[in-house]
Order: structure tokens, then C-alpha cells, then sequence
């Protein structure tokens, strides 16, 4: 879609649109789609499937989580494609027909144009991604209510405060969550600045690597003329 593909904006709408509905919509409508002979066992049906060997989306512990995860994906996907579309087109395009010159093919223009222009994006979406999941609430709640093993930490921590009237333990449990989020927030920052390796988008990690080597030489050399002068 960065490149002008035909019917771009209808993908876009189509992606996008997901994103709009309220989570608790989202909930009920999966609630629904997973129920036993509904949406999703009619169509495998219509595929040639026993409903005999359809397996049972929110009752089999080995995939109900996975199917939780999906609705989360289709729900998200219209908000990481929004923020990878905007950091993409924003690359200058003659870079792309320079790089066309040179020889480079797709995934070349990928690597070493795209990538280093949306590290900040993918950075951000990471963070969004992971602190979301830990605090992943609605539709665990509405779909399972956090029965057979899919009960998130929000889930849990709803309980304890508004069932089982254990409000304090519940405040702790937020005040964990926050620790936990703000230290793995930190660790991405520190491995995306690994990756990436403290250069520009213009050199290589190789190149940074033998600047930082020649930097330290460089400073050895001048400790050791400083012993040689004293």
C-alpha cells in the first residue's frame, strides 16, 4: 500500500475499520463466532468438515487462547498498519529510485532504506504491543470470563478487587503491572539500541563497529602518549 497498490483505499478501510468498534463489541461479536455451530463452525462446515471434528474454540485449553489472541490481532491490526503506513511514506521516494539505479531489488530497499527510516515505529509498536498485552482485559472477560486458563492479569485482578473484595491485594497487583511494563519498556530501549547499534541510518552495523573500534584505539593511543610524556 506504500507503493500505490490498486484498491489501496478499500484495503486500508477494511483493515482499519476493526480498530473503530468498541472492545466490548469485539467480545460479544467473537463470543459468537467461536460458539459452538456458529459463524466459525458453519464455515468449516461448508468446507467439508464434521462438526464432530471441529474442535471446541473456547472449552479446549490447548486453543482458546489462541483464538483470544486472534480476536486481539484483528481487533489491532488497522492501528500498527496506520502508524507503519504514515513512518513509511514518509521516506523520501528518490531514495527508493536511487537505490533502483544501484541495483537493489525489494527486499534490499526494505533492509537498508525502510527499515532504519521506521526503527522508532517498531520500537513504539512493540512497546504498545507488549504493555497491551499485559493489560489485556476485554475480551478474555467477555468472551470466557477468564475461565479454562485464559484469565489475564487484569482479569484476575478485576476479580480479586469486585468479587472476592480483596481491594488491596488488587492495588499491589496494579503497582506490579506498573514495575513490570516501565522495566520492559526499558529492556526494548536498550536492545533496540543494540540492534541498531547507536549509527545512522546511513551506516552499516559493521561500519559503526569499526568506528567504535578505531574510537577506542584512539583513545588508548592517547593514554598511553600521556604515560610516555609524564
Amino acid at each position: 500500500m506504500v507503493f500505490k497498490v490498486k484498491g489501496e483505499g478499500v484495503f486500508k478501510a477494511c483493515m482499519f475499520f476493526p480498530y473503530l468498534i468498541c472492545g466490548i463489541a469485539v467480545g460479544f461479536i467473537f463470543k459468537f463466532f467461536y460458539a459452538r455451530g456458529y459463524v466459525l463452525d458453519s464455515i468449516l462446515m461448508a468446507f467439508g468438515m464434521d462438526l464432530e471434528n471441529i474442535p471446541l474454540w473456547l472449552q479446549n485449553q490447548k486453543i482458546n487462547n489462541i483464538a483470544l489472541v486472534a480476536t486481539s490481532v484483528w481487533r489491532y491490526t488497522g492501528q500498527n498498519m496506520i502508524l507503519f503506513l504514515g513512518a513509511m511514506m514518509s521516506v523520501d521516494t528518490e531514495m527508493y529510485e536511487a537505490a533502483s539505479l544501484d541495483g537493489a531489488n525489494k527486499w534490499h530497499q526494505f533492509r537498508y532504506i525502510i527499515l532504519p527510516s521506521i526503527k522508532s515505529i517498531i520500537m513504539l509498536n512493540l512497546i504498545l504491543s507488549i504493555s497491551g498485552s499485559l493489560s489485556a482485559f476485554e475480551p478474555p472477560y467477555v468472551i470466557t470470563n477468564g475461565q479454562l486458563g485464559t484469565g489475564t492479569y487484569f482479569v484476575i485482578m478485576n476479580r480479586l478487587a469486585h468479587e472476592n473484595q480483596k481491594v488491596g491485594l488488587a492495588c499491589a497487583m496494579a503497582i506490579v503491572l506498573l514495575v513490570i511494563i516501565i522495566a520492559v519498556t526499558v529492556a526494548q530501549r536498550l536492545f533496540f539500541k543494540y540492534v541498531f547499534d547507536g549509527g545512522t541510518a546511513e551506516e552499516s552495523r559493521n561500519a559503526v563497529k569499526q568506528r567504535k573500534k578505531r574510537e577506542r584505539e584512539a583513545k588508548r593511543r592517547m593514554r598511553i602518549e600521556k604515560k610516555g610524556g609524564a
